[in-house]
C-alpha cells in the first residue's frame, strides 16, 4: 500500500479508472496494462536483489557439466550450492544487491578455483530488479600432469625422506562481466610429497605443463614454485640444509622435461672458509684483538667456539701449553649442535690467574672440507678482579762452560719473572724501565755505592728488555729443548732482561734488584707499563736474590 500511495503522490493519474481493481503484480509501481508513462525511477523495492551466473569451462573451451558451484554471500557460514547444466552454466539468483560473495568451483579431475566479487548497489532499481554478476567464462585445468625432482644432499648423496610443496598456477581463469575493479581470483594447486631413498620426489595430480604454459600472458605466466624443506639427516637438531625454494616457468618444464635435479645448498654459504665467529676468547674469531680483557678466561671456565659451519666428528685437535710452552696441558674437547660448536676444558687447575697460556687448534669442515688452523693466547683470571704485579724470580742465564755457578760475569743475561705478564709502551732506543742492583754492589770496583751504571742512586740503570718467551728456558742439555708447538707473540710476557754490565764477578746470592718503574716521569717519558687488566705499574718492584740457569753443554 506503501508504494501505490508514493505512486498516487508522484503520477496521481496511473490509477484513474482502476477503483478497487488497480493490480501491481510485478512490484513495479506501475498498474498492470498502463503503457504509458512506463518508468518511476524515485521508486525502488524495499529488498533489492540480484543474479549470479557464469559458466564453466575445460581449458580447451569445452562445457564442464555437473561441475559443483558454491556461492558464499557475504560472511554467511552457509554457502549456497549448485552444479552446471550441460551446458556448463549455473545461476544464483535472489542474491542482495551490494553483498560480496565468494563462488568456488570444483571438479573431480580439475583445478579448484574461487573468485569473489561485489553485487552492485544498483541491483533491483526500478524498472529492473535483477542486475547480474556474470562469472564467465571460468576455466579449470585438468588434473592429470605430474613433475619429478631428484633431491642430492650437499654431499652428494640423495635426500631421502625430504618433505616438499610444490605450487601450480594459475591453474584456472575467469572473466567478469561487470566491469568490476573488487574482484579477486584464486587458482593455484598445491600438492606435497616426500622424496624416496633415492631422494626422488614425484608430485602427481597436478596440472601438465603444456596446459599450464597456455595460461601464459604477459601479465601471468604458467609457473610451477617448489619448496624444500630442511634437510636433517642424523637427526642431531642441526640441518645439513636449510631447505630450498626455486621457480618454473611451464613453458621451460615443456623444453627441459619433466624431472629435475637439485643439489641442495649447505646450511651456510659453501664457498666460505671454515671459521670461528664467536668465542669468549677474541683472538680466535678473526678479529685480530689481543687484549688481555678480551682474552681472559676465568679458572675453570671453558673455552667457546662457534664455528660459521659444522666441524667433521673427531676433527677438532687441540693442544694446550703455558707461555714457555715447555709442555702439553691436558684438555678435552667436545662437540655439540651437530659441529657447530666447541667446548674446550682445560684440565682442572691448570689455568690459573695471572698466566698467559697458548692454544692450537685445527678442524675440518663436515660441509665442503675446508681445513681451519689457527693459534692463539688467552690470559687466566677475571676481567672484574685485578691482582698486583710483583716480581716472581730473578735468575741469570750461566754462560761459561763448564759453568761456574756461584759468578755474575759481565755481558750474561739477567731475567726478571713478573708474577702475571705486562705490557711495555717503551720498546725501541733506551725508553724502557731500569733495573738498578741495591746492597751497596760496588760494580765499577771503586769501592763506592752508586757511583757506576747499574748500582742503586746512580741516575742510569740497566734498560729492561721485553724477553717474550719463543720456548722453554736453554738447559743442561745436550740439544736445546724445543716447544710444544711454535707460539705467538702476545706483546704482554712475564719474562723481561737486562744484559748486565761490570767489572767484578761477583756471587748472586746476596744481590737485590729494584726495578724503578717510578723513575719513568722524572726521565720525561709519558706512558706507564700495565698489567694484564690495563692497570698501571707506577711503584718500584724489588727481588731478593739470583736464580742460576745453567748453560747449556755443548754437543
Amino acid at each position: 500500500m506503501m508504494k501505490k500511495h508514493l505512486v498516487m503522490a508522484v503520477v496521481p493519474f496511473l490509477a484513474l479508472g482502476c477503483g478497487d481493481d488497480f493490480k501491481d503484480e510485478n512490484g513495479d509501481g506501475i498498474a498492470d496494462g498502463i503503457r504509458e508513462p512506463d518508468s518511476v525511477t524515485v521508486v525502488t523495492p524495499a529488498t533489492p536483489k540480484g543474479t549470479v551466473s557464469g559458466q564453466v569451462l575445460s581449458t580447451d573451451l569445452k562445457p564442464l557439466s555437473e561441475a559443483s558451484v558454491e556461492i558464499t554471500i557475504g560472511s554467511s557460514a552457509d554457502p549456497l550450492a549448485g552444479t552446471t547444466d550441460a551446458k556448463g552454466n549455473f545461476e544464483f539468483k535472489d542474491v542482495p544487491a551490494g553483498s560480496q560473495v565468494l563462488l568456488t568451483f570444483t571438479k573431480a579431475g580439475y583445478a579448484t578455483l574461487r573468485a569473489s566479487s561485489t553485487i552492485p548497489s544498483s541491483a533491483g532499481n526500478v524498472p529492473i530488479n535483477n542486475a547480474n554478476v556474470s562469472f564467465g567464462p571460468v576455466t579449470l585445468t585438468r588434473l592429470d600432469g605430474s613433475l619429478r625432482f631428484l633431491l642430492v644432499t650437499p654431499q652428494g648423496r640423495p635426500a631421502a625422506n625430504v618433505r616438499a610443496t610444490l605450487e601450480a598456477s594459475p591453474a584456472g581463469t575467469t572473466i567478469l562481466s561487470n566491469t568490476d575493479n573488487t574482484t579477486r581470483v584464486m587458482s593455484t594447486v598445491v600438492v606435497e610429497a616426500t622424496s624416496d631413498d633415492q631422494g626422488v620426489l614425484n608430485f602427481q595430480g597436478i596440472p601438465t605443463a603444456q596446459e599450464l604454459a597456455r595460461y601464459s600472458t604477459p601479465g601471468q605466466l604458467g609457473t610451477y614454485k617448489l619448496w624444500v624443506s630442511a634437510v636433517d639427516s642424523n637427526s642431531d637438531g642441526v640441518p645439513e640444509t636449510n631447505g630450498y625454494v626455486d621457480s618454473y616457468s611451464a613453458s621451460s618444464v615443456v623444453a627441459s622435461g619433466t624431472t629435475r635435479l637439485i643439489t641442495l645448498p649447505y646450511s651456510q654459504v659453501s664457498n666460505l672458509p671454515l671459521n670461528v665467529e664467536g668465542s669468549n676468547v677474541a683472538m680466535l674469531r678473526g678479529a685480530s684483538d689481543s687484549h688481555p680483557l678480551r682474552n681472559m678466561v676465568r679458572p675453570g671456565e671453558p673455552i667457546y667456539l662457534y664455528f660459521n659451519q659444522p666441524v667433521q666428528q673427531s676433527s677438532l685437535l687441540v693442544r694446550l701449553t703455558d707461555e714457555y710452552a715447555k709442555e702439553s696441558l691436558p684438555v678435552t674437547v667436545a662437540l655439540g649442535n651437530g659441529g657447530y660448536t666447541a667446548t674446550i676444558t682445560p684440565g682442572n687447575g691448570v689455568v690459573q690467574t695471572g698466566k698467559e697460556y697458548n692454544l692450537d687448534l685445527r678442524a675440518v669442515s663436515a660441509e665442503n672440507g675446508d681445513l681451519y688452523s689457527t693459534r692463539g693466547f688467552f690470559f687466566g683470571g677475571e676481567p672484574g678482579s685485578v691482582s698486583p704485579v710483583t716480581i716472581a724470580e730473578a735468575r741469570y742465564q750461566e754462560t761459561v762452560v763448564p759453568p761456574n755457578l756461584q759468578q755474575l760475569n759481565d755481558g750474561e743475561r739477567v731475567y726478571i719473572t713478573f708474577s702475571s705478564p705486562i705490557w711495555s709502551p717503551f720498546e725501541s732506543g733506551i725508553e724502557r724501565a731500569e733495573v738498578f742492583f741495591a746492597n751497596d754492589i760496588d760494580l765499577n770496583g771503586d769501592s763506592r755505592a752508586g757511583t757506576a751504571l747499574g748500582e742503586l742512586g746512580y741516575p742510569d740503570g740497566f734498560p729492561l728488555i721485553r724477553d717474550e718467551p719463543v720456548g722453554p728456558y736453554a738447559t743442561r742439555t745436550d740439544r736445546p729443548e724445543l716447544p710444544v708447538f711454535g707460539i705467538n707473540f702476545s706483546g704482554y710476557s712475564t719474562r723481561y732482561s737486562f744484559i748486565y754490565t761490570g767489572v767484578p764477578a761477583f756471587s748472586p746470592g746476596a744481590v737485590r734488584l729494584v726495578v724503578a718503574f717510578s723513575a719513568l716521569g722524572g726521565r720525561g717519558l709519558t706512558g706507564n707499563y700495565e698489567s694484564i687488566w690495563g692497570q698501571p705499574i707506577t711503584a718500584d718492584l724489588t727481588v731478593n736474590g739470583l736464580a742460576i740457569q745453567p748453560a747449556p753443554v755443548t754437543p
